[in-house]
C-alpha cells in the first residue's frame, strides 16, 4: 500500500508539474506574439539562450552548477536539441501566422502522437481504449485545421500565411513528440537540470546557423518580449523534464490541453482574437479525449490496486 501510495503521489506530482508549465508556456507564446513578425531562427535563439540563465539560477539554488554539463551521453541530448530546434522554429513560424488560440489548439496533436509513439518506440502498453481516445482527439485536430487546410484547393491557397501556419504548427507537433520521447529516455539517467541545459544551450548555437536568412533588427519592446519569453522558455523547460520524471509520458502528455483556456482568454483580452467555432468545437473534442485517457487510467489503477489487494499470500 505504501508504495501504490508512492506511485500515485509521483504522478500526481508529474501531472501538477505539467499544467504550471503549461501555463508558464502559454505566456511565453503570448510574448513572442506581441513582439510580432520576427524570423523563426531568430526567435529560437532568443527563446534558447535566455533560457540559460533560470536554469543556471536553478542549478546555482540546487549547488549543482559545478556537474551542470556532465554526461555520458552528449549525443543523445544534442539528437534532442536538434529535433526540439525543428520543432520549434516551425511552432514559432506558426504562431506569428495563426490567432493564439488556433497555434495553441493546434498543437494538442502532439501528445496524442506522444501516446502513439510512446507505444511504437517505448514499448508503453497502450490499450484500445487509449487508441480510441487517440483516434477521437485526431478528430478533433483535424476539425480545427479543416477550414485552413481546405483553402489549399483554391488557386490563392498556397499564398494563404494561415495554411502555412497551419501545416507548421501540424508538423511542429509531429517532431515535437519525438522530442517528448527522447525526454522521456533522457530522464532515466540524466537530471533534470542538464537536460534542459545542454537543450538551450545546443539550440542557441544551432539557431545561430539561420543568421544569414535574414535576421532583422528589433525595437526595444520586441526585444524585451523576447528576452522575457526566454526565461519563460527555460523555467517551463524545467517544469516539463520534471513533470515526465514524474509520470509516465502518456499518462502526463494529455494535460497540454489546459493551455486552451488560457489561450482562449489571452488571445481575446490581448490580441482581439474570437475563437472560431471549430477551433472550440475541435477543441473540446481533443480535450474530452485527453480526460478520457486519463479516467481510463485511473480506473485500471484502482483495478490493479484491488487485484494486488485480494490476491491470497504467497509461500
Amino acid at each position: 500500500m505504501t508504495v501504490d501510495h508512492a506511485v500515485g503521489h509521483d504522478t500526481l506530482r508529474g501531472i501538477a508539474l505539467k499544467i504550471v508549465s503549461v501555463t508558464v508556456f502559454v505566456g511565453m507564446q503570448t510574448c513572442i506574439k506581441v513582439a510580432g513578425d520576427v524570423p523563426a531562427g531568430q526567435i529560437v535563439f532568443f527563446r534558447s539562450f535566455f533560457a540559460i540563465f533560470p536554469i543556471i539560477a536553478f542549478l546555482a539554488f540546487k549547488r549543482e552548477l559545478a556537474t551542470a554539463f556532465t554526461t555520458k551521453r552528449p549525443f543523445n541530448h544534442i539528437a534532442r536539441g536538434v529535433v526540439g530546434v525543428g520543432a520549434m522554429g516551425l511552432g514559432f513560424f506558426a504562431l506569428t501566422r495563426l490567432p493564439l488560440p488556433e497555434a495553441i489548439t493546434l498543437n494538442y496533436a502532439q501528445p496524442l502522437l506522444v501516446v502513439v509513439f510512446s507505444s511504437i518506440f517505448l514499448g508503453e502498453t497502450i490499450r484500445i481504449y487509449r487508441w480510441s481516445a487517440v483516434a477521437v482527439g485526431l478528430a478533433g485536430v483535424l476539425i480545427i485545421s479543416w477550414p485552413e487546410l481546405t483553402l489549399l484547393n483554391s488557386g490563392e491557397g498556397l499564398d494563404d500565411q494561415e495554411v502555412l501556419g497551419v501545416m507548421a504548427a501540424l508538423i511542429a507537433a509531429a517532431i515535437s513528440a519525438v522530442a517528448m520521447l527522447l525526454v522521456r529516455n533522457l530522464v532515466q539517467t540524466e537530471k533534470t537540470a542538464t537536460i534542459v541545459l545542454w537543450f538551450s544551450s545546443t539550440a542557441s548555437v544551432l539557431s545561430l546557423f539561420t543568421l544569414p536568412f535574414g535576421w532583422q533588427a528589433l525595437t526595444p519592446m520586441q526585444a524585451a518580449l523576447l528576452v522575457f519569453a526566454g526565461f519563460c522558455g527555460g523555467l517551463g523547460q524545467i517544469l516539463m523534464t520534471a513533470a515526465y520524471r514524474h509520470a509516465e509520458a502518456s499518462v502526463v502528455a494529455p494535460f497540454e490541453y489546459t493551455s486552451m483556456i488560457l489561450g482562449v482568454v489571452v488571445g481575446y483580452l490581448v490580441f482581439g482574437d474570437v475563437t472560431s467555432l471549430n477551433t472550440l468545437v475541435g477543441g473540446m473534442i481533443v480535450v474530452a479525449a485527453g480526460i478520457f485517457i486519463i479516467w481510463r487510467e485511473r480506473q485500471l489503477g484502482l483495478e490493479r490496486t484491488r487485484t494486488r489487494t485480494a490476491a491470497p499470500p504467497q509461500g
